[in-house]
């Protein structure tokens, strides 16, 4: 019994190395490097113009609501809806962003979503009418 208790073990053990991964230390300036690139693409998918809502919570916590009315390879621009104040914002900055725009999928969805509520709808008049 002894012996199939150990082999049992030894195998759960080898079974255990061989889904070893390894793991890649990296750098905080690296990291931050990383958040930056994934920032920037947010931004560049959600465009610019007034349609382009967005809360910005920056490292210092300093937070910006408004639009982006201008993006570049070093950071943005978001302009206060109400105040007309603009703030240039380098990507290294940003501690998060929250965007308001709808990607072409989501308006997608919504425009065949309405176009089914509609479409029951008359349906539904034609087929209590017979």
């Amino acid at each position: 019994m002894s012996k199939r208790l150990i082999a049992l073990a030894l195998v759960g053990l080898l079974i255990n190395l061989a889904a070893v991964r390894t793991a890649f230390a990296t750098s905080k300036g690296e990291e931050q490097a990383r958040f930056a690139g994934k920032v920037k693409a947010n931004v560049l998918k959600l465009g610019t113009g007034e349609k382009a809502r967005v809360k910005v919570q920056l490292r210092d916590k300093t937070r910006l609501e408004g639009y982006i009315s201008a993006s570049d390879e070093d950071g943005f621009t978001v302009t206060n809806s109400k105040t007309g104040a603009a703030t240039q914002v380098a990507y290294p900055q940003v501690k998060s962003v929250k965007g308001n725009n709808l990607s072409t999928g989501a308006k997608i969805g919504i425009g065949v979503g309405v176009a089914f509520v509609v479409l029951v709808l008359i349906l539904k008049d034609h087929i209590i009418a017979y």
